[in-house]
């Protein structure tokens, strides 16, 4: 299980060194993915699937929304091998797209990391501690309706 915030910082040629209460759980490789919110995710080769299928469902039938959010992860995933030192490469469009810059959080949420521009990370944060006790209200309250 991933949990925990951890900063980073890029060495020379766009690596990074996974954290390593992180790197524990990875595997040998893992994939790298365009995520939401302008962030990347980055998930165990032997997990990328099942995670695949909870968002997008079992249907044979693939509405538009499915299709669209299959199309915005897959045509962005690679497969990585960290090096001797737990480092990775991230490909220049997924930089560009999260918006990387020297320093970048890596974000445990169970089954994935996100990984996060900096400052993108702290106003998330901010919001998430300043929005959260809503949201569980708002869970909550869709699960009693459910039962």
């Amino acid at each position: 299980m991933f949990l925990g915030t951890y900063l980073a910082k890029f060495a020379a040629g766009r690596r990074v060194a996974v954290p390593a209460p992180l790197r524990r759980d990875l595997g040998e490789s893992f994939i790298l993915a365009k995520w939401y919110e302008g962030c990347l995710v980055l998930v165990a080769r032997d997990s990328w699937e099942a995670l695949l299928k909870r968002l997008t469902g079992s249907q044979k039938m693939l509405p538009t929304p499915v299709r669209d959010t299959e199309r915005f992860i897959f045509s962005s995933a690679y497969e990585s091998v960290p090096d001797d030192q737990g480092r990775i490469v991230i490909p220049d469009r997924l930089v560009s797209y999260a918006n990387l810059e020297d320093e970048l959080y890596f974000i445990g949420l169970g089954d994935r990391i996100e990984i996060w521009n900096k400052e993108s990370w702290l106003e998330k944060e901010k919001s998430l501690a300043k929005d959260s006790a809503a949201y569980i209200e708002e869970l909550a309250r869709d699960e009693r309706k459910r039962q």
